[in-house]
This record gives structure tokens, sequence and C-alpha cells, in this order.
């Protein structure tokens, strides 16, 4: 049975604001890109030196979030960093943990202690005041430890997909950009000679055999289908995918397979690339795809290499938008010879590979939300493990094992390849 604390966040926190330092964009704009420059929520530039050193929880002073919750209002961050005065920055005293306090703070409602109608607010005061129900210190590092060992786990699958989604770059600029792909006796083409012509359409020299073609008559470029958070099926699991960055909610039936690029409709972030290892529902978008994957995987790195170009096709006042046609007119380079097909069998592995880590990291993330509560709450203690599933205890353990080694397998070759291909970092 655990034993429970009743306390406030001033009580167990420390509070550091009097030592944040807001820099405008003007002052950042000439500084060396060395340290995390922090806002409310994220990190929004870098700078060239820090205020802190260590392991902090920063809690977002004001912003939409406070009030909609729809990601975290908490944020832990170690090493070296400045934040700006639209985040508190806190840490554990007399023994409480900096991470079991962030990991209880992000499931609370922030609501009662937020004020303004405009911009919401928590003022430090407020922050400070906000009521706790907390374990005794050691069994907070314990149950801080369960739930970090599964996040560690999520961020090495980020890293190697990240690793593995800039190897598909890197191949692509060797052979589609710089136009040093395998000859006819595996050398690099243009590096050992290969015969280059001018192409008057382009204003460059291009591999001689290749043509240039409108993306339109190369590729399947449709709207996506219209649909709200009031039709949709929110208790399905096909993502739905609108204007923005990321998926806006979920459906019950897909009308995109796995394996197709969607370029955002409209608002601020019209002309948005993305890529989609899942069917998914394609809303306020418009979709991409090739003939087969091989060719979609090329395509979808033709359009991230004219990412800010798709971007200023945005047009209209009031609502911005970037149309079907704006994607259809863009001219794409077309080899004489199976290079897109040697291409896509290249990188076809690092996308499954991609899409397995995204599934993993969805199951650890489930494990992680259904335990949080249960843990924080007392229902369920780090030494019970009886009382966790079985198939989660599974999981359990197999996170512990994997994160004596961060560095995983798959980084390793992803390093191998890497080396091949000379990738400056």
């Amino acid at each position: 049975m655990s034993d429970f604390i009743k306390t406030t966040v001033k009580e167990v926190a420390d509070n550091f604001d009097n030592l944040r330092v807001p820099l405008s964009a003007k002052q950042r704009e000439n500084l060396e890109k060395i340290y995390p420059y922090y806002g409310a929520q994220s990190i929004i530039d870098y700078v060239d030196n820090y205020l802190f050193d260590g392991e902090y929880i920063l809690v977002a002073e004001d912003g939409e979030n406070l009030r909609s919750q729809n990601s975290n209002v908490c944020n832990l961050v170690n090493g070296r960093f400045w934040v700006n005065n639209h985040a508190h920055i806190i840490r554990g005293k007399n023994g409480n943990s900096s991470k079991y306090l962030c990991y209880y703070l992000n499931q609370l409602n922030f609501g009662p202690f937020v004020t303004g109608s405009a911009q919401p607010k928590l003022t430090k005061d407020n922050l400070g005041a906000i009521p706790l129900n907390i374990h005794l210190p050691v069994e907070q590092k314990q149950i801080a430890k369960v739930l970090s060992d599964l996040d560690a786990k999520i961020e090495v699958n980020n890293k190697i997909n990240q690793e593995l989604e800039a190897l598909a770059k890197t191949i692509y600029d060797y052979w589609f950009v710089q136009f040093d792909f395998p000859d006819q006796n595996g050398k690099p083409y243009k590096s050992s000679g290969g015969k280059m012509v001018y192409n008057e359409e382009l204003k460059r020299e291009i591999p001689e055999g290749w043509e240039v073609k409108l993306l339109g008559d190369f590729a399947e470029i449709k709207r996506g289908k219209l649909i709200t958070e009031k039709t949709a099926n929110l208790s399905g699991n096909v993502k739905v995918v609108s204007a923005g960055i990321d998926y806006s909610y979920l459906h019950d039936e897909a009308n995109r397979e796995k394996y197709t690029i969607t370029v955002s409709g409209s608002g601020a972030n019209a002309g948005f690339v993305n890529f989609w290892r899942e069917p998914i529902f394609a809303n306020d978008c418009s979709t991409v795809i090739g003939r087969n994957d091989f060719e979609t995987f090329v395509i979808l790195q033709f359009l991230k290499l004219r990412q800010e170009y798709i971007l200023k096709q945005a047009r209209g006042s009031a609502q911005p938008h970037v149309y079907p046609k704006d994607l259809a007119a863009l001219k794409i380079l077309i080899p004489n010879s199976d290079l897109f097909e040697s291409y896509g069998k290249k990188v076809l592995a690092l996308n499954e590979k991609i899409s397995n880590n995204d599934k993993e990291n969805q199951k650890l993330a489930a494990l992680r939300d259904w335990l949080l509560p249960m843990l924080m709450n007392g229902q369920v203690t780090v030494k019970s493990s009886d009382e966790v599933r079985d198939q989660d205890k599974e999981i359990l353990n197999q996170v512990q094992d994997d994160n004596k080694q961060v560095q995983d397998d798959s980084l390793g070759r992803v390093a191998e390849d890497k080396e091949a291909y000379k990738i400056n970092r």
C-alpha cells in the first residue's frame, strides 16, 4: 500500500522564474545555434549561451494549450538551455523527483488555476498553489523510472527513425541531385565522367537520356474528401489528415492506402508535405502517389526538396490554399533506366523499419498512458507487478532490456550506410 503526502507545488519544488531572460527574434538572429531556447511549450530557437544546466520542469505560463491540454503543459528538460518568460521553470526539492512531478502534473486539469479568456495564463502564484497528493520520494523515483524507461524507448525509436529518414534523403541527393547514381560499372555516374547534357527547361546539366516531366503527368494527385470531427467516428483508429502538420482526429475508415504523400490544403500550414506509412483518411489536403511504392518514395524526396517553394504557393488573404494543380505543375526529372526501382528497393526496408518503430511507439505510449494514472493514485505499485497485464509486463521487461543499450543495432547499421554515402552532420 502506497503512502501519500498532501502538499502543494511550491512546497515540493523550487521556482527559478527570476533567472529567465527573454530574447527577441532580432537579438537571436545572429547568435550561434548551440543551446536550445525554450518558449511556453517547446524549443523555438537555438542560442550561443545557456541559463540553466541540469534537470528541470518547464511549465507553460501562457497559451491556448493551458485550457485545451492537447499536448503536455509540462516538459522535462535536461542539459544546458535557455528559457524565455513564457515558461515557468521549477525543480523538485527535498528529495522529490522532478521526473515524477512532471508526470504527475501532466495528468492534472490546469483549468481551475488558469486566468484570462483571450490569453490564458498560469501565474507563478497559481502554479505554486496547485494541490498535490503525491508518493514519498523513494516511491517517486521507482514510478518515474518505470514511466521514463517507456519514454526513453520511444525516444530511441524516434532517433532511429530520424537517422533512417536522413539516409533515404542522402541517397536521393546523391542519385537525383548530384547525379552520382551507380553507373553500369557500379561507379558514381557524374564523378566518373558520365555524359551530361544541358537542359533548357531546368537551365542546368542533366544526365544524357533523362527527361523533364510535369509531376501531374507522372503521379496521381487528388484532393481529399471532406469530413468533420462531428461526422467522423472518433472511436476508430484511422488518422484523419487535414490542414495541419499532423493528423487532426480519428475515423473508422481509410480512403488512402499506406505510403501516401499528403500536402496540407489550407490555413497557416498550407503546402506542408507529410508522409504516411499507414492507411489514412485524406481530408483537407492533396494526396500524391506514384504508379508504385518505389516511385512514391522518389516523389516524396522530390517534394521535400521543394518544400519551401510549395509553401510559397499558398494564396488567399483570408485562408491561404495550395491546390492539386500547384503540385501538378512542378517539373520532375525522369531517368532513362530503372533507377526509381533501384532507389525504391533500397529505401523500402528503411520505411518498413520506420513503420514498425512507429507501431511500437504507439503501443509503448498506450501502456504508459494506462499505467500513469494507476501508478499515481496507488491502484498499481511498482513492486506489485502481478497487477500489470501480462502482455504489458512483457513490454516493460523488453523496454528495460532495450534501454540498457540505447544505441540500437539499427543505429549501427545506419552509421555504416552513412559512412558509405559520406553524410556530413
